[in-house]
C-alpha cells in the first residue's frame, strides 16, 4: 500500500516536471513573438512619414493566428499543470499520509510558486502583445485620417500643419514606449534563463534538504530572500516605465 502511494506521487511529480518543462519552452516561443510582433510594427511605421498606410502588416494576420493558438496551448498547459497541483494537494491531505512529512508539503509549494510564476508571466506577456497590437490599429488610423484630410483638402494649410505636428509628438512618444517594451522584453528573457539555472540549483538544494533538516532551514530563508529582490526588482522596473511614459506624453 504504501509503495503504491508512493508511486502515486512520483507519477504526479513527473507529470508537473513535464508540464513545466513545456510551458517554460512555450513560454519563450511567446515572448519572442511578441517581441518580433513590436519591432516589426516599428519597422512598418519608419517607412514613409506621409505615406498612406490603408492595409495592415503583411505578416499582420499570421502572427495574430500564431498568438491566438499558442494562448490557447498555454492555457491549456496551465490547466492541466493547476490539475495536477490540485491532486497532489490532495494526496498530501490524505489519511494515509503522514501529516508531518515536510518534504511532501515543500515539493508541492514549490511546484504551486512554479504554477504562479507562469501564469503571471503568461498574462503579462499576453497583455503586452494586445497592447502593441492596439497602438498598431490605432497609428494606422491616424495615417489613414491624415491621408483622407490632405487629398480632399488639396492645400497644406495651418490645420494639416497642426495636425501633423501632433501626429509627430504621438510618433515620437510611440517611438519612446517601444524601446521601453524592447528593454523590459530583454531584461525578461535575461531573467528567463536565470530562472531556468536557480531551479537547477534549488532542485539540487531541495535534494539535501531532504535529508539534512538544517539545510531545508535555510533554503528556505534563501527563497525568501529571492522573492523580496524580484518584488523590489519589479518595483523598480515598474517605476521607471511610469516615469517613461510620464516623459514622453509630457
Amino acid at each position: 500500500m504504501a509503495a503504491g502511494t508512493s508511486n502515486y506521487w512520483e507519477d504526479l511529480r513527473k507529470q508537473a516536471r513535464q508540464l513545466e518543462n513545456e510551458l517554460d519552452l512555450k513560454l519563450v516561443s511567446f515572448s519572442k513573438l511578441c517581441t518580433s510582433y513590436s519591432h516589426s510594427s516599428a519597422r512598418d511605421g519608419r517607412r514613409d512619414r506621409y505615406s498612406s498606410d490603408t492595409t495592415p502588416l503583411l505578416n499582420g494576420s499570421s502572427q495574430d493566428r500564431m498568438f491566438e493558438t499558442m494562448a490557447i496551448e498555454i492555457e491549456q498547459l496551465l490547466a492541466r499543470l493547476t490539475g495536477v497541483n490540485d491532486k497532489m494537494a490532495e494526496y498530501t491531505n490524505s489519511a494515509g499520509v503522514p501529516s508531518l512529512n515536510a518534504a511532501l508539503m515543500h515539493t508541492l509549494q514549490r511546484h504551486r510558486d512554479i504554477l504562479q510564476d507562469y501564469t503571471h508571466e503568461f498574462h503579462k506577456t499576453k497583455a503586452n502583445f494586445m497592447a502593441i497590437r492596439e497602438r498598431e490599429n490605432l497609428m494606422g488610423s491616424v495615417r489613414k485620417d491624415i491621408e483622407s484630410y490632405k487629398s480632399g483638402s488639396g492645400v497644406n494649410n495651418r490645420r494639416t500643419e497642426l495636425f501633423l505636428k501632433e501626429h509627430e509628438h504621438l510618433r515620437n512618444s510611440d517611438r519612446l514606449i517601444e524601446e521601453t517594451i524592447s528593454i523590459a522584453m530583454a531584461t525578461k528573457e535575461n531573467m528567463t534563463s536565470q530562472r531556468g539555472m536557480l531551479k537547477s540549483i534549488q532542485s539540487k538544494m531541495n535534494t539535501l534538504a531532504n535529508r539534512f533538516p538544517a539545510v531545508n532551514s535555510l533554503i528556505q530563508r534563501i527563497n525568501l530572500r529571492k522573492r523580496r529582490d524580484s518584488l523590489i526588482l519589479g518595483g523598480v522596473i515598474g517605476v521607471c516605465t511610469i516615469l517613461l511614459l510620464l516623459y514622453a506624453f509630457h
